[in-house]
């Protein structure tokens, strides 16, 4: 493990020097300050990024093209992609790296709407200019989901399989070739909170840190090369306790307190650390299987993609004041 002792450089700074650092977040405003490689969108961030009053424009012209578009889908589906794929070029324009655009949730059964899905918000970016090769598209891990990704990695879509809370989810996308996924640390950790009020969930104690070093070390143990990203966190320690990790996407608020804080980091994780798992092959009778018996993940995918699903809704109404 490495210490830095560089006493100029803050955490963040030297997060940067091992770990690819997202934002999390649809705020141009907070991408700017932050400055991150990537950064990743949801329902529920372009519904916060609908209410700032720089965004104005862009629900007006999503609400025109909407209006306009002649593609078979209803005029608030279209300008919810509109706005998602807007949002998402605005964001591009100031980082250098990939953004993540997610497919509505309520989709997140349906293997062949979710492809459709994703062709349409790769052509609008390709129609605006922007290569596929700059956009994720973001598919809950579900067992459909992680097939509708394996066909779209299969034609050069690259996938974002979120809401993972599960090793066997993990290893399921994998075998699908995702280009990355998102195992939710802090959700992970809710649940336990609330199973388990008394525990000690501390530093490594955290089970959601536990689960994603545990995928990082089978991923690069057996040769896999999608990318891990830690997400969905609660404080900088499970961020600091997962240093090294491929990606981690990272809220504002966060990223600052990491830039404010002139301790040393550690880095925590490394690419030749050695799973303590066997490899293993993961069918959907046994993906099913492995949900079932995991509580917390079954539990947390399903309240993750309603959460998701709820705030289309409430953007879909806000759009439709326009329309």
């Amino acid at each position: 493990m490495e210490l830095n002792r560089n006493i100029d450089m803050n955490k963040l700074e030297t997060l940067r020097g091992m770990t690819v650092v997202v934002a999390d977040t649809g705020d141009i405003d907070a991408i700017k300050a932050t400055k991150p490689v990537d950064a990743t969108t949801n329902p529920s961030l372009i519904l916060k990024a609908a209410a700032i009053p720089a965004y104005q424009p862009l629900l007006e012209k999503a609400a025109a093209w909407a209006n306009q578009a002649e593609n078979g889908d209803s005029v608030i589906t279209n300008a919810c992609d509109y706005l998602s794929v807007a949002i998402g070029k605005e964001i591009l324009e100031v980082i250098p790296g990939l953004i993540s655009t997610e497919v509505d949730a309520r989709l997140s059964f349906d293997t062949e709407a979710t492809i459709a899905k994703a062709h349409k918000l790769i052509g609008m970016y390709e129609a605006e200019g922007i290569s596929r090769e700059r956009v994720l598209i973001k598919i809950a891990s579900t067992w459909e989901g992680i097939q509708a990704a394996r066909a779209l990695e299969a034609e050069g879509i690259s996938c974002n399989l979120t809401l993972l809370f599960n090793f066997h989810q993990a290893v399921a996308c994998a075998e699908a070739g995702a280009t990355l996924i998102s195992p939710f640390v802090g959700r992970i950790l809710d649940w336990h909170k609330a199973n388990q009020p008394d525990a000690d969930f501390s530093g490594d104690n955290d089970p959601g840190v536990q689960s994603v070093a545990r995928i990082y070390r089978y991923y690069k143990t057996y040769g896999h090369d999608t990318i891990v990203m830690g997400a969905s966190f609660r404080n900088t320690g499970e961020i600091e306790a997962l240093a090294g990790c491929d990606k981690l996407t990272i809220s504002p608020d966060l990223l600052t307190q990491l830039s404010e804080d002139d301790a040393p980091l550690i880095r925590r994780l490394e690419p030749q650390l050695q799973s303590a798992d066997e490899k293993i092959s993961v069918s959907e009778s046994t993906f099913r299987w492995a949900m079932n018996e995991d509580a917390m993940a079954t539990e947390k995918l399903s309240d993750g993609i309603r959460r998701f699903a709820a705030d289309q809704v409430l953007l879909e109404q806000q759009l439709a004041e326009l329309l």
